[in-house]
């Protein structure tokens, strides 16, 4: 059983991952201007990664989310809802940009599926912990976005709010692992720029896909620690 779930999880993943790259090419422009036209589902990421690269990625997410999760309710929230935040750190990789057609919905869903989830039997978390994670995620970038408006911006707030969900599903420890990983990956990422050349000390740089890492690696903890 658990076999057969990883893998249709990962089947799952590289399926919507090979949409990916042509949605993030479309949603990829900058504030104000409009999507870009539909040119069919295949093709290059807008930073020039192969789809198959892409799929796989997304492929990966899935499957080792299934590892650590297993057969839960819960599962079908994060894998199902995995492809999404792939596809955000493709548009902000691309235009430094969370757009709120995605990140709103994306908390909206979180919230309700996991709601669902948490009715349904063997699940593993708590609904109500994951609602105040999201109101304290946000609530937490907030405050750093009105300290620092240009290391921050609000696309990586809304993002918070989904993120936060995510993580306080599994409780209060999993949910300050998440946040703190995801500033610890993007500190030690700009860091890096710096000491290479590459980027200012007050140089921006894409953070959303951090933010994902950090709530990825904190979901997997939680998952194997339920």
């Amino acid at each position: 059983m658990g076999v057969f779930v990883i893998f249709l999880a990962a089947a799952y993943g590289v399926a919507v991952g090979s949409l990916l790259p042509r949605a993030a090419y479309r949603l990829s422009v900058e504030p104000g201007e409009p999507w870009r036209k539909h040119s069919g589902w295949f093709g290059p990421a807008p930073h020039g990664g192969p789809a198959w690269r892409v799929a796989a990625v997304t492929g990966a997410v899935c499957a080792v989310l299934a590892v650590a999760v297993g057969a839960r309710p819960e599962l079908a929230v994060f894998a199902g809802l995995a492809p999404v935040l792939v596809l955000l750190a493709l548009v902000d990789l691309a235009v430094h940009r969370l757009p709120d057609v995605l990140t709103l919905p994306l908390a909206a869903a979180c919230a309700a599926l996991l709601g669902a989830a948490a009715l349904s039997p063997g699940a593993a978390g708590s609904w109500r912990l994951a609602l105040l994670g999201g109101g304290a995620l946000g609530a937490s970038y907030l405050v750093l976005f009105l300290i620092n408006p240009a290391g921050m911006g609000l696309g990586d707030v809304k993002l918070a709010l989904a993120l936060g969900v995510a993580l306080g599903w599994y409780g209060w420890g999993v949910w300050a692992a998440g946040a703190f990983l995801g500033l610890l990956y993007g500190a030690l990422y700009g860091l890096g720029l710096v000491l290479r050349g590459r980027a200012g000390r007050k140089e921006g740089f894409a953070f959303g896909p951090f933010m994902a890492a950090g709530a990825l690696t904190g979901v997997l903890l939680g998952g194997f620690g339920a």
